[in-house]
């Protein structure tokens, strides 16, 4: 297996580590809270593993460019968009067909490389990013009473919209992502993927802290003061969320952004194990084919 990919797998369990510890201080504090402390507490060791590199290693600091801040600012902001219309669609009763949508993350990842930089992929690969959002689509509305075509009919649905528009946005902070990390790359002795990621992280995530810090000050101060009363668990949040963002980031240098996303829907596997083996929760036919698709489409991507 290819250094991408080992990576794509350890930073979607560490997401389902932090996305169950982020759920646990939704009994805190509100979404906006839960939201920042991924950013805000990810801060330090986000330039801790900066330092580590440039210190520890002797690795060079690369000299970013105006294509750089560009790319890194929008990445940022979007990654901001897309998570506020992931958790507006929970304000709906039938939000599980928008979540449904917002897999379809890697598809448009995909659609978006192609216009913006030219970026193709094969047909193969190509199949295995459908199988698998086939999986995780199956899985999102396994639970209700919405069948497979139902889900097809709803696409103009305002649920199915807003979950487009988040795995665009979603999609698109990947790329841009990408983007920024590989202009580094010129300004570096040899290209260093690892250095280029971790810098491009740093940057991005200031500029989310900077951003959801400046709301929390305008329009919800008390919000600061529940975040301060559960900083250890936050912490723990930050220093989770910011070890799998550097690990996304490293992935996203080294390969298509498409590809990283497609075989990052392994995270719903991790969540499935944690419900049986943990919550003894059982599962429906139609996860356990939701499943089956997710594996099957992620030996695609690994074989192919």
């Amino acid at each position: 297996m290819e250094f991408w990919a080992i990576i794509t797998i350890g930073a979607a369990f560490l997401q389902n580590m932090r996305s169950a510890l982020q759920k646990h201080l939704k009994s805190r504090m509100g979404t906006t809270g839960a939201t920042f402390v991924r950013f805000g507490f990810g801060l330090p060791f986000a330039f801790l593993y900066l330092a580590i590199l440039n210190l520890g290693f002797d690795r060079p600091l690369p000299v970013p460019g105006l294509v750089f801040a560009g790319w890194a600012v929008v990445g940022a902001l979007a990654q901001v968009a897309a998570t506020f219309l992931l958790v507006h669609l929970f304000s709906f009763r039938n939000f599980a067909v928008g979540t449904a949508y917002s897999r379809t993350e890697p598809a448009q990842a995909a659609l978006i490389a192609l216009v913006l930089f030219g970026e193709t992929i094969t047909a193969g690969t190509f199949a295995a990013i459908l199988v698998s959002i086939v999986g995780v689509m199956l899985i999102s509305v396994a639970r209700t009473t919405l069948t497979p075509a139902a889900l097809v009919t709803s696409v103009l649905s305002r649920t199915a919209l807003i979950g487009l528009a988040s795995g665009f946005f979603f999609g698109l902070s990947g790329t841009a992502y990408r983007a920024a990390s590989l202009s580094l790359a010129p300004t570096l002795p040899a290209p260093d993927a690892v250095m280029q990621a971790g810098y491009t992280l740093c940057v991005v995530i200031v500029v989310q802290t900077v951003s959801m810090l400046a709301w929390m000050l305008w329009r919800d101060r008390a919000e600061l003061s529940r975040i301060r009363a559960a900083w250890t668990i936050s912490a723990l949040v930050g220093f989770v969320g910011a070890t799998a963002s550097f690990g996304w980031f490293i992935a996203m240098t080294l390969q298509q952004v498409a590809v990283v996303k497609a075989l990052a829907q392994v995270e719903m596997l991790f969540t499935f194990a944690s419900s049986v083996l943990f919550f003894k929760e059982r599962i429906n036919r139609l996860e356990v084919a939701g499943c089956g698709l997710i594996v099957l489409g992620v030996l695609l991507l690994v074989l192919v």
